[in-house]
């Protein structure tokens, strides 16, 4: 039993290690030493590198003697050597740009009334440069207001565009996977009611959103498509028919990851993704799948 959420919310992630987003051009230390796009730096001189700017005060620290770095790649741990230079401010610096933390929006899936666990998104984290799921260290989610929606168009995604609070945590997050980040709720959401658990189907359906303030409602839908052995978050392909949602968002837009998806009084599933070319259909996750992740 399940209560389907559906009302936006503020993540904050923070990575574990420091992602590698862009090298930049010329003979520089970082494409020297074999670094490349998408490596997750760990340690620098055997020290845990826990965030940009700690980063740097290591290689300060280093000078221009050459440094162990130990990089995920992948999930294959490797060492590279590195021997940073001076920029013109005298600066040392190894010619990379890394990130080591996201902030955005998305939807709550569910809470589970009996544990504190809540999922989202349906889908995990990803950089925004490479792509590629960030490596999870912590995190929390905030209160969220939908304050504007960009209509989504043939070639064009829309987004929903809110406000949140990123100085109080509803709930720290304890994972993010390919099928949903998940976390412990500090208090239970509002007053919706548990469902059960049920499996999807072809035919009508409805999602619950929030597109509008803090205002969630149900908007009819139609799943097209159900395919069990998908490994992207794309179990499902969905219709949007509910004209009210068409009117304001024309169809599946950004932040709407992890809307609840309820068929026959079950929740079934969460969407996950727009068609670019179509933004009145797209695709979700299966419920099960989602509560799978959330135990691994």
């Amino acid at each position: 039993m399940l209560v389907p959420v559906g009302h936006t919310v503020g993540i904050k992630l923070f990575s574990r290690g420091i992602v590698v987003v862009k090298l930049t051009d010329g003979g520089t230390p970082a494409r020297e030493c074999g670094l490349r796009t998408g490596d997750v730096i760990v340690k620098c001189g055997g020290s845990a590198v826990t965030s940009t700017e700690q980063f740097q005060t290591l290689l300060q620290k280093n000078g221009s003697e050459a440094a162990d770095l130990q990089i995920s790649r992948r999930g294959n741990s490797m060492t590279l050597s590195v021997e940073p230079s001076q920029n013109d401010q005298g600066v040392y610096c190894i010619g990379a740009w890394v990130r080591d933390s996201m902030a955005g929006i998305g939807t709550m899936t569910y809470y589970d009334p009996s544990t504190g666990v809540f999922g989202a998104l349906g889908h995990g984290v990803t950089d925004t440069d490479t792509a590629l799921l960030m490596p999870f260290s912590n995190g929390s989610i905030l209160p969220s207001t939908v304050k504007a929606v960009k209509k989504g168009e043939a070639g064009s995604a829309g987004e929903l565009r809110g406000d949140f609070d990123l100085t109080n945590d509803l709930g720290p997050l304890y994972a993010n996977t390919g099928s949903g980040i998940f976390g412990k709720l500090n208090t239970a959401p509002g007053t919706e009611a548990a469902v059960p658990v049920g499996t999807a189907l072809p035919g009508p359906a409805v999602i619950r959103a929030n597109v509008q303030g803090d205002d969630v409602r149900e908007y009819c839908i139609e799943i097209l498509k159900v395919s069990s052995n998908s490994t992207d978050g794309r179990d499902l392909v969905l219709s949007v028919t509910d004209p009210a949602l068409l009117e304001t968002t024309g169809g599946i837009v950004q932040g709407m990851s992890g809307s609840p998806i309820l068929q026959n009084g079950k929740i079934v599933g969460a969407v996950t993704h727009v068609l670019l070319n179509d933004p009145t259909k797209g695709y979700g996750i299966l419920i099960e799948n989602m509560l799978d992740a959330a135990e691994s």
